[in-house]
């Protein structure tokens, strides 16, 4: 083994390691930074989910994925994306969740975040790309690499806990981008209007868990059985 991969999987490891804090340290940052009153809390969050971001990805750059287990996650990031652009007339109708559920599952937490990642950051090509993409890119991103810990553990083979996280899953997204909104535009920031922004989106956020289980549903068989057999085959 030449000194390039031993360096490499040290390196790989403390990353893996550090992926759980990363991604807890969004919603902390959220909460002390907002209950602190600090006046540049969007700013700073924003500086926290790129960070979780950066180290997640590279993460999955470290791990020296092959190939041929690179050109199933992009497919499926592509397809996300492309869902996402395809169901634009629908508000929080999306399979970008679902997707990233079943990447998780199939192809491991790492690909399953990689997925959710590229599909919000590919599709806001079309819809327009801002300060809310890296919001975005962590929270779909967190719904894939979830739904990898939960197969991992086997909880995803009981139908209850595979719909319950798609369920959960959007108001998870939906949680995360109203941390964004609120800290970003509402002002005076009180805890009343938080909660008021966040009623506000709640049928939007319920909405997009009920489309969640519905795809999956429709995916989670003919699509895990179809990823499966690749992952076998090619020894993924």
């Amino acid at each position: 083994m030449n000194a390039k991969k031993q360096t490499r999987r040290p390196l790989a490891r403390v990353l893996a390691a550090a992926e759980p804090l990363a991604l807890a340290a969004v919603p902390m940052a959220l909460v002390a930074l907002a209950a602190a009153g600090v006046r540049a809390t969007a700013g700073l969050t924003l500086v926290v989910v790129a960070l979780a971001l950066a180290l997640l990805l590279a993460g999955f750059e470290a791990s020296r994925p092959a190939l041929r287990q690179l050109m199933p996650t992009a497919v499926l990031a592509a397809l996300a994306a492309a869902g996402r652009v395809l169901f634009a007339p629908l508000p929080d109708v999306k399979p970008v969740s679902a997707i990233a559920i079943v990447a998780g599952a199939a192809l491991g937490r790492r690909s399953g975040f990689v997925v959710g990642a590229l599909a919000a950051l590919l599709s806001n090509f079309f819809f327009g790309q801002g300060p809310w993409t890296p919001w975005q890119m962590y929270a779909w991103g967190l719904v894939g690499y979830v739904g990898g810990v939960l197969a991992e553990r086997g909880a995803l083979d009981r139908r209850w806990v595979l719909y319950g996280w798609g369920l959960a899953s959007g108001l998870v997204y939906g949680l995360i981008l109203n941390g964004y909104h609120v800290l970003g535009f509402v002002q005076p920031l009180t805890w009343p209007a938080a909660l008021a922004a966040c009623a506000a989106s709640l049928p939007l956020d319920v909405t997009h868990g009920v489309a969640t289980v519905a795809f999956l549903a429709a995916i989670w068989l003919p699509w895990g059985r179809a990823i499966r057999r690749v992952v076998a085959k090619y020894g993924l």
